[in-house]
């Protein structure tokens, strides 16, 4: 099992979220099949919106990809890769300052380049913990 960290904006994530389904890299395949069936998504969310300036900074979904297919959507002029993920529909949003501290994938002080690409591996270690603050918040 791999836990993968995907930087989409929040807006796109509760989409997904309602749909079933990970879209990661403005509809790009290759982040996506790099995952495989039982490994975890949890998304970070920089923005709430794609073309807004409104600040997120927060882990904002938390799933299990359930699929062993890659697969593209019609959605007319756009051909969006996806795959399906059980989400974990009690998971809450987390800003990321909460659990900073305890996490290396924020220990160097330009951790946020590692996420210009859009899909990064999270350490066992990082995902519990994002995990445990998503899921066990009052």
């Amino acid at each position: 099992m791999t836990a993968w960290l995907g930087v989409v904006s929040r807006d796109h994530v509760r989409r997904g979220v309602q749909l079933g389904i990970a879209q990661i890299g403005h509809g790009k395949r290759s982040g996506l099949a790099k995952m495989q069936r039982g490994d975890w998504l949890v998304y970070y969310s920089p923005r709430a919106s794609l073309s807004g300036n409104e600040p997120v900074k927060a882990f904002t979904a938390l799933g299990e990809i359930v699929d062993d297919e890659v697969w593209q959507a019609d959605e007319g002029d756009f051909l969006p890769w996806r795959r399906a993920v059980a989400y974990q529909k009690s998971a809450v949003d987390v800003p990321v300052a909460d659990v900073a501290a305890a996490l290396e994938l924020t220990s160097s002080p330009s951790w946020g380049y590692r996420l210009r690409r859009g899909i990064v591996a999270l350490t066992d270690a990082d995902f519990e913990t994002i995990r445990r603050a998503m899921t066990l918040r009052p």
